[in-house]
Formats: C-alpha cells, structure tokens, sequence
C-alpha cells in the first residue's frame, strides 16, 4: 500500500493557500489563476479551514452575496479532515468518503506540507491496479 508520502513525492508539494481575511473574489481569482479547485486557509502559518468552488456555489453565488464584500472566513469549512504522511492512499480514499469531502491537507507534525484531492487518490490506485494486472498478465503468459 502506497503512502501518502510517497504520492506527494509523485504529485509534487505545492499547495495554494490563502489568508482568512481575503475577499472570496481573491479566492476565485487564486483559483482561476493555478486552475484549481480550493485553497487551503491558512493564518499564522497553521491552517484554519479550506475554501472550494462549492463553498462559493452554496454560500455566495446562490444566497446574493458579493464575493468582493465576502471575507473567505465567512464561508470556508472550517473542520476540514487531515491526512499525515504516513497514512496510505486507501486510508484517505476511506476518509474523504467516509467524511463527504473533496480535498484533505496533508501535515507532518502540525505544518501544511501538501493538499490530495480525491482525483489524486483515484489516479494512484488506478495506477496501482494497473501494475498488478500487467504483472499478473506477464505471469500467467510467462
């Protein structure tokens, strides 16, 4: 089984974060810009919550709000489950759906150090599950 670690090792590290105080507009711009879909919020460098495009969708868009007048704490998920480096890809795959979300924030004693989303896990099991088959297939042929 196939570790976070080892995922991001694959994936790379980058993670988009943005401040609570930020406009949601500014949010969406970060988005727009790196073509993702969230940004992890981040305040006095430990992260707070997590701001999709379903948070603008269900609390700005669809309630009139302005996104320009709209700080990101105001409608950031603020219980966002985590993952450590040392949980496995199949772990993760159980809590994002066991907890009904998009994107976990990956930490290592208490600091951000990656984001997985839950394209990123199906891509590596995948994967995974493709190697199996093709060896299983030279195994049987010889």
């Amino acid at each position: 089984m196939r570790t976070i670690r080892e995922l991001l090792h694959e994936k790379g590290d980058k993670v988009w974060t943005i401040a609570p105080d930020a406009s949601v507009y500014h949010a969406l711009e970060e988005m727009a810009q790196h073509g993702i879909g969230s940004l992890v919020v981040v305040e006095a460098g430990r992260p707070v919550g997590l701001i999709s495009e379903r948070e603008y969708a269900l609390k700005v868009a669809l309630k009139g709000r302005s996104s320009r007048d709209t700080p990101v704490r105001d409608i950031m998920t603020r219980r966002v489950p985590v993952a450590t480096l040392s949980e496995t890809i199949e772990e993760c795959m159980a809590l994002m759906t066991e907890k009904r979300v998009r994107h976990l924030p990956v930490l290592d004693d208490g600091k951000l150090v990656g984001l997985v989303s839950i394209g990123d896990l199906v891509k590596a099991i995948i994967s995974e599950q493709q190697f199996i088959i093709e060896q299983l297939e030279h195994y049987i042929t010889g």
